[in-house]
């Protein structure tokens, strides 16, 4: 029997928001389920590399859930709160170990884990290029086989049913490699309210829910354009869907909480990372966000109705990061009268320096912040700047070239225009360039695996 109306929050908008903010979103308020998102595209790179290096098995996954797993566990427990969070990254198996390690601690025996595999395949590119998969970037056509020696991981982006099933299975905590950012939220519709593969307006509304909450507090005050309409930055609520099985819902927030929710700051969160309004692809569903409808229903209520969506499409899109060479940025901040002007003359100096020691690069990169940097042209006139902080940087195939510009920032301090101080940081080394290749994968050579494991 499908449920009623279900809470479902996100937490976490990447590996590295608030710790606090699933804590208090557990604890301050009714909740069904909690979500949390760890992953993006360069994340995955970090973690395959980190599994890679440990001979443990250890790594590869978000730890920072293990610890947040260990804090909140007994509100889990206590008030029935489901979780699914991304957090397996490349080492989905070894996280639900070290979480099961958890529960048994908390003597939550009994307790059922779910993990969704199948989205790494990184050991199976080779394989998959053989059968004339050519993993074509989605962005110039080029085939995978220009830079294979250079991947570093690829990971395909699953459905959401295989979260259902596993909660079908009677997870109470779901972990999962790559899939979707929406997904962590479709899942659990499909669970509750026992949405099919075809129901595809269902399938799109649940896709715009998650697409909505997926950054956590983005829509509920952050990052809004009119900042300064916002209070209680120090207590900022993150975002809850309050869905129903005909597929609306509403987004809100804990009472009491800071932020606010309107139609305006969903609006902003909605065109966020869109692409197509028309055509938001996703394994489950192709959303047309032109459909969406928002309604204000009382303060931080705001209604979501209307959504339409289309079949989805016979492939996946498979996340796939290379190593593009390597790069270094270092600093210096030019003071004084001419701050500007100094710190010109300061940039040219380093650059002709490394032309006659016979050095080129691939790109090179030149900024004054302080002096418009960060908008160019559109930047409006002002009074000259007393201090900038001038950033340089090279990216380059050569490693040793890369270290080598390094070694040219420091002795500006003395050997170039006067008042150049605050260099921070040390002398900066050539670190990797991981680059972005997205490509297209038919459904069929992908297969999602589903485990439950219980606590003894």
């Amino acid at each position: 029997m499908a449920a009623a109306m279900i809470r479902i929050a996100n937490g976490q908008g990447f590996w590295g928001d608030s710790v606090d903010a699933p804590v208090r979103l557990v604890r301050e308020g009714p909740l069904d389920y909690l979500t949390l998102d760890y992953l993006a595209e360069v994340t995955m790179s970090i973690m395959q590399k980190l599994k890679r290096r440990d001979e443990t098995g250890r790594s590869g996954y978000a730890i920072d859930f293990v610890d947040l797993i260990r804090r909140i566990l007994p509100d889990l427990v206590e008030k029935e709160i489901r979780v699914v969070a991304n957090a397996g990254g490349v080492n989905p198996g070894a996280c639900l170990k070290a979480v099961a390690g958890v529960a048994k601690e908390a003597g939550a025996s009994g307790m059922k884990i779910g993990m969704v595999q199948g989205d790494d395949i990184l050991d199976r590119l080779d394989a998959i290029l053989s059968e004339g998969v050519t993993l074509a970037n989605m962005d110039d056509g080029r085939p995978l086989s220009e830079i294979r020696d250079r991947v570093l991981a690829a990971n395909v982006y699953l459905s959401s049913f295989p979260i259902a099933q596993a909660l079908d299975l009677g997870a109470r905590i779901v972990l999962t490699g790559r899939g979707t950012d929406p997904g962590l939220v479709v899942g659990p519709l499909i669970h509750e309210f026992r949405w099919g593969k075809e129901d595809w307006d269902r399938l799109a509304a649940g896709t715009v829910a998650g697409h909505i909450v997926e950054c956590g507090a983005q829509c509920t005050g952050g990052n809004f354009s009119r900042w300064w309409e916002v209070e209680g930055w120090d207590h900022l609520g993150y975002p809850i869907v309050e869905a129903e099985p005909d597929g609306s819902f509403v987004i809100t927030k804990h009472a009491g909480t800071g932020g606010m929710v309107t139609e305006d700051t969903v609006a902003e969160q909605l065109v966020y990372e869109m692409g197509n309004p028309g055509r938001y692809i996703t394994p489950d569903v192709i959303a047309d966000f032109t459909s969406v409808r928002l309604s204000q229903q009382g303060t931080d209520r705001v209604a979501v109705a209307g959504v339409q969506g289309r079949p989805a499409t016979d492939t996946y899109k498979v996340s796939i990061s290379y190593l593009a060479g390597y790069s270094a940025v270092g600093q210096l901040t030019v003071s004084g009268p001419q701050a500007l002007e100094k710190a010109r003359v300061a940039a040219e100096a380093l650059w002709g320096r490394l032309r006659r020691a016979g050095l080129t690069f691939d790109e090179t990169y030149t900024e004054f912040v302080g002096a418009g940097a960060c908008h160019g042209a559109i930047a409006p006139p002002d009074s000259p700047p007393v201090e900038v902080v001038m950033r340089l940087g090279v990216k380059e195939r050569d490693a040793k070239k890369v270290d080598r510009f390094g070694k040219e920032i420091a002795p500006l301090v003395t050997s170039g225009p006067p008042g150049i101080t605050g260099f921070a940081g040390g002398r900066p080394r050539a670190t990797e360039v991981i680059a972005f290749w997205p490509a297209l994968i038919p459904k069929g050579l992908v297969i999602p695996q589903v485990r439950v494991e219980e606590v003894a």
